[in-house]
């Protein structure tokens, strides 16, 4: 997209980090917004800032993205309001650290919701919106933990595995529209996702990346705009991030022979067969 000015776009997770950062830059290209997040105080002073940024209308809508119901009354409040749009980004998302066995049945549900399911429900209702404009962008937030796997966050590496992979259909499916999209991954940033995440792990302390491995949503929210005008396959930011994207496309088994030194058979899990499975474990299985 070569003009921003007069575009409209819709925002999930806009009311703080890279989501609210992505909305106060492209107010100042004067983009009209569309801003969507459960945080309805939050929403409110972004509201008020990006309207400062520039002559754009901006308008909060309170949603919450694990509601399938919702993210189709936001849609449809938007196009009553609009009747089009010209650029979605899919930011909003939620983590969670602790081994796999130990998240609830609730904790993989909502995750997978809101980081995955929400951005496919969005896409699916508003292609058709998108695909109707002479020019069109999606931009979906993804992660560097979209190319390399580590421990104890598989099911956010589930949903961001998912997303870099659905943006590089929709760019394959629509190569010839006019819709583009781009899979944003950042790396590190200096917001509140790791710190509000659940801890599952009761054995663990949590943790959380120092400040000199991360970027600033503002210069995250820079790569953006430049990838929705150059219509970026991917937008990397920090080095860690294109040491990920390196790492998984010229060296993808590194990761996981480092993961295996040392490993020792005493660690081996060994599980009789006469050994019953939880009482959990079966009633699913049945």
């Amino acid at each position: 997209m070569r003009v921003l000015r007069g575009a409209k776009a819709l925002i999930t997770g806009a009311a703080n980090g890279i989501g609210r950062a992505i909305a106060l830059r492209l107010a100042q290209e004067g983009t009209d917004l569309f801003l969507v997040d459960v945080d309805i105080r939050g929403l409110s002073n972004v509201v008020t800032e990006a309207s400062q940024r520039g002559d754009v209308s901006v308008i909060g809508h309170q949603c919450d993205i694990s509601s399938p119901s919702q993210i189709s009354q936001a849609n449809l409040a938007m196009l009553d309001r609009w009747g089009e749009l010209d650029i979605l980004v899919n930011n909003a998302g939620v983590c969670f650290y602790g081994a796999t066995l130990e998240m609830t049945d609730d904790q993989w549900q909502q995750l997978l919701a809101i980081n995955l399911m929400a951005p496919v429900q969005f896409v699916r209702e508003l292609a058709p919106v998108l695909l109707s404009r002479p020019e069109s962008h999606i931009l979906n937030v993804a992660s560097m933990y979209g190319f390399i796997a580590t421990n104890r966050c598989s099911a956010y590496h589930l949903s961001k595995f998912g997303i870099v992979g659905f943006s590089e259909a929709l760019r394959a499916e629509y190569a010839r529209r006019s819709l583009g999209v781009t899979a944003l991954c950042p790396g590190f940033v200096s917001t509140d996702l790791f710190r509000s995440m659940p801890n599952v792990d009761s054995g663990r302390t949590r943790r959380t990346p120092p400040r000199w491995v991360c970027t600033t949503p503002e210069r995250v929210a820079d790569k953006a705009v430049r990838a929705i005008r150059r219509n970026s396959r991917i937008a990397l930011v920090t080095p860690l991030a294109y040491a990920a994207y390196y790492t998984r496309r010229f060296a993808p088994g590194l990761l996981d022979t480092l993961y295996h030194v040392g490993r020792r058979s005493s660690h081996r899990i060994k599980v009789s067969e006469k050994t019953p499975l939880p009482l959990e474990s079966r009633q699913r299985i049945a």
